[in-house]
């Protein structure tokens, strides 16, 4: 009997547990005895500190891992030209991920991450596209226009965090230890604005971007079905539920249970760019202990980026002006948490190599 949406997603979020400082304090005081300068290795060092905080470990690992792309599609791009690409791009991206043609693809099999597509609200019949990538889950086809209501009702909202949930219940019978968070949808950097405008109560005129290519007129056009969908629906700004259901989209609803599922397995999460950061903070909204299992994989040039990371109080792993999605930053930083986690298990210590400490 499968397990009703709401009381799942309830045990998930009580289920999750803070982490201790003594485990962190630990791996700080190991690192002081590596054979290195005290905090010559920068981030890498924060990095592995907070992996042996996840893991419960002073031999942090991040040997297997894998990026999660959740695709669906949504209902103002029907009615407002945003961006100038099709809405069908959605779908033959999500094809393009399956033959291995997409730079997910690319970076995923550069860095051996294993590959998770979703297509949890597409607007087409994928069911011909089959492949063991590709997992068919879709809440509806594609979300309801923003600008005349919510984008989901309550019930579709659940399923949809229901599929994030289940995923994470996948990577945890997989036993990964990191998962890279990837969307792919036509239009969602309007809905990824529209919730940060909301969450962190600034104009959406101010962090607003060109996401895919949008010229002047459909920027202007892009904020203004920001506010018109701010305007219509009335949002609770401190209610990740209500946010995501108001003027959310499928995968972001998703990719929100899956960071909390992650979390509950205490497995780390990888932020993309703004989008499955707009998704993520909004799942720290429902329970803020989940920022304490989470890394932002880079900065996006996206103007809404910098604000999201800033009311997160995290730094991003990389700045490369990666402005794609597909969770191609968080995929690539991927190799960070490798090479912290290695660190931190692998180096000699002053006393076990024979090196002489500082004195004084």
């Amino acid at each position: 009997m499968q397990a009703n949406p709401v009381a799942l997603f309830n045990e998930t979020v009580e289920g999750i547990s803070p982490i201790a400082d003594e485990l962190r304090e630990r791996a700080v005081s190991r690192h002081a005895q590596l054979t290195k300068p005290p905090g010559s290795l920068g981030v890498l060092e924060s990095v592995g500190i907070d992996l042996a905080a996840i893991q419960q470990t002073l031999q942090p690992r991040v040997e297997s891992c894998c990026v999660v792309v959740m695709a669906a599609d949504h209902g103002h791009t029907k009615s407002h030209q945003v961006g100038p690409y099709p809405r069908d791009v959605t779908a033959q991206m999500v094809a393009n991920f399956v033959s291995g043609g997409a730079a997910i693809n690319a970076i995923a099999t550069t860095v051996g991450a294993d590959m998770k597509i979703v297509d949890i609200g597409v607007d087409a019949h994928m069911g011909a596209l089959q492949s063991a990538l590709l997992t068919h889950a879709p809440v509806g086809p594609g979300t309801a226009d923003i600008t005349t209501g919510p984008a989901m009702t309550k019930a579709q909202l659940y399923a949809a965090i229901g599929q994030g949930l289940a995923v994470a219940e996948q990577c945890k019978a997989a036993g990964y230890q990191a998962v890279a968070l990837g969307e792919m949808g036509i239009g969602n950097t309007t809905i990824a604005s529209a919730m940060t405008a909301v969450m962190l109560d600034l104009p959406a005129s101010e962090i607003t971007g060109r996401g895919t290519g949008a010229d002047d007129t459909m920027l202007q056009r892009k904020v203004k079905v920001i506010e018109t969908a701010i305007a219509e629906n009335s949002l609770n700004a401190l209610d990740g539920l209500d946010i995501l259901q108001k003027i959310g989209g499928f995968e972001l609803a998703g990719l929100a249970g899956l960071a909390l599922g992650l979390a509950r397995h205490r497995i780390a999460i990888v932020a993309d760019g703004f989008i499955s950061t707009a998704a993520v903070t909004a799942a720290t909204r429902i329970n803020p202990t989940v920022s304490n299992y989470l890394f932002c994989g880079h900065l996006s040039p996206e103007p809404g980026h910098r604000f999201l990371l800033d009311a997160l109080q995290k730094r991003p792993l990389l700045n490369l002006d990666l402005r794609l999605g597909e969770g191609t930053g968080a995929c690539l930083s991927l190799t960070v948490l490798k090479t912290a986690a290695n660190i931190l298990s692998d180096m000699a210590t002053f006393d076990t190599a024979g090196v002489d400490n500082k004195t004084g």
